[in-house]
């Protein structure tokens, strides 16, 4: 009987190490070995003692607890993994990804002006910013000279300086009021659109601007607990990593969305992949995570040509696109200026080693008259500076009536957003060419216009959810998936059509070419997603191309490999 007993175990025994696929995200199913590996394991129940009892057991070393998504970070021997996942406790894990930041006359190009006339500031409301740190300067500062930095918190076992300078940039764009800037000398005041908010300084990057998913789940965290001490109404995200798992298991949107539904308006960058085509996609599918999520504002950047005036103003090429991968939610929901945008300077920083961003310009003069490079501010370009434009457009609208609710406010913002961008647009910069089309995949419903969403008082009903694109294969036309319980109602003011406008499905551009963007791939698959109901238009967006097709999708394409995926786009100033 020993003996039989005894085989009985030795065949048990690989069909226990087999790992539960289901619960390892598509990067972890083939880790093997001793080697360690950073992970954040979600739970079913909160996490306590006896979960931190069963990583040791597999010679794991616990470390945050992330109460917010009901996980634990942790490092274990990757041969561990199989083990963890057959855990019934155990919901999902995934790596602890790295998260990287995403990198004048932008203020005149959304109408901001309108506001402060009206005598909107800011006053009074909270905006957390999840970046690199915050310096204390002097634009910063409200008239008597307190910082409105009201609490600072690091993630990165550091300080809640900022040591790379991407997080004081989007500071001032979001509340800077141009103290540094109003002098005898000096040609324009360089203002943040909400220029008297109070910041809360939430450092989940270091000093090369990296982070991770736990440190910036443990920020979110934060920041929802300290909600109502600092009246944080608004969420500043001007970050991301690429996505490898729906957004219902990525445990970074399952974090926005708690921060989301707590009542705070979280506002996140799209990318900066916009020029990816090495999957033939044209730059779309490309917008990142957690951007992917639904619930929360996802900003693309146009480009202000330099000007005040919005009526030459384009998207820029670098943009990243919808629809998301895996679950083709239609994003970003709205654009604003992100190209060449003047903001505030943190010294020494590893963002100021790149001389592109030391650019000449005018608005900070010597009294001879000479330009001479400012030591308070200087340029930057990307996503991120366009999604701290939104955030404090968001805290804008807060001030003037505290009881909008998160969805709202995007929807409003939306709704209002000008829809005016030209539908076609060739963009050459460093002899390459570029052709974009302002589709609701590039533009979503359009141009942040701070004085048509202030002037407007539509209070929207239901979820304003970002809606599912769907790919008719019969009819080779694009649809938005109709959901009943989400903001979007036909024949409403609401409809669909007044908030993405008329050209939100354009005929397909040569562009995408033979790519195969709606194909039979497991990326698109038979997800229920693909119901029989369908909102929106006969127009045929993607002809009979598909953009996903055969390719390996998530192989080793250096679009998610080890490349940096936002490369010197955010800091170039290009277009």
């Amino acid at each position: 009987m020993r003996r039989f007993l005894l085989l009985l175990f030795a065949l048990g025994l690989p069909m226990s190490l087999m790992a539960n696929d289901a619960k390892l995200s598509p990067e972890l199913r083939s880790n093997s070995g001793e080697k360690p590996v950073s992970v954040i394991v979600q739970y079913k129940s909160l996490p306590g003692n006896a979960h931190k009892d069963r990583i040791r057991l597999v010679r794991g070393t616990v470390g945050r607890e992330l109460r917010l998504v009901k996980g634990l970070s942790a490092q274990l021997p990757a041969e561990a993994l199989a083990s963890l996942s057959q855990d019934d406790s155990v919901a999902y894990i995934s790596p602890d990804r790295p998260v990287q930041s995403h990198m004048n006359n932008a203020a005149g190009a959304v109408l901001a002006s309108y506001a402060w006339n009206t005598g909107l500031d800011g006053t009074g409301v909270g905006v957390a910013v999840i970046d690199s740190g915050i310096q204390n300067v002097d634009d910063l500062r409200d008239s008597s000279g307190r910082s409105r930095i009201v609490f600072s918190a690091d993630f990165t076992g550091g300080d809640a300086s900022d040591l790379y300078g991407h997080g004081t940039h989007v500071a001032g764009i979001i509340g800077g009021n141009g103290k540094d800037s109003s002098c005898a000398a000096c040609k324009v005041t360089i203002r943040g659109i909400a220029p008297n908010v109070n910041l809360i300084n939430l450092r989940a990057l270091d000093a090369n601007g990296v982070g991770s998913d736990s440190t910036v789940i443990a920020a979110i965290d934060t920041a929802i607990q300290l909600k109502d001490t600092y009246n944080i109404r608004v969420m500043n995200l001007s970050l991301g990593r690429p996505i490898y798992e729906s957004y219902k298991l990525d445990p970074v949107c399952q974090a926005v969305e708690q921060a989301w539904k707590a009542g705070i308006v979280v506002v996140v960058s799209a990318g900066n992949d916009g020029r990816d085509t090495s999957l033939g996609t044209g730059g779309y599918g490309t917008v990142e995570a957690p951007g992917n999520d639904p619930y929360v504002i996802t900003v693309g950047a146009a480009n202000t040509k330099g000007t005040p005036d919005r009526g030459d103003d384009v998207m820029t090429s670098y943009s990243s696109k919808g629809p998301t991968a895996l679950d083709a939610i239609v994003k970003p929901d709205l654009v604003a200026p992100g190209n060449r945008i003047v903001s505030l300077e943190t010294q020494g920083t590893l963002v100021l080693s790149y001389p592109q961003n030391r650019i000449p310009f005018t608005y900070y003069t010597t009294a001879l008259g000479r330009q001479s490079y400012s030591s308070d501010y200087f340029t930057l370009s990307g996503t991120s500076m366009a999604t701290g434009i939104v955030s404090g457009t968001a805290a804008l609208l807060l001030q003037q009536d505290p009881a909008l609710t998160p969805d709202q406010v995007k929807a409003r913002l939306m709704k209002t957003a000008y829809k005016g961008l030209p539908q076609y647009t060739t963009v050459v910069d460093g002899g390459a060419v570029f052709n974009i089309q302002s589709d609701a995949f590039t533009v979503g419903a359009g141009y942040l216009d701070v004085q048509a969403a202030l002037s407007n008082d539509d209070l929207a009903q239901g979820r304003a959810t970002s809606p599912t694109a769907y790919y008719d294969a019969g009819s080779g036309n694009v649809f938005f998936l109709a959901d009943n319980s989400a903001t979007w109602a036909p024949a409403t003011l609401w409809d669909p059509w007044l908030v993405w406008g008329g050209n939100v499905f354009l005929p397909p551009s040569s562009d995408w070419g033979n790519s195969a963007m709606w194909g039979s791939s497991a990326m698109w698959g038979s997800s229920a997603m693909w119901g029989n109901s369908a909102m929106w238009g006969n127009s045929a967006m993607w002809g009979n191309s598909a953009m996903w097709g055969n390719s390996a999708m998530w192989g080793n394409s250096a679009m998610w490999g080890n490349s940096a995926m936002w490369g010197n786009l955010a800091v170039t100033g290009e277009n």
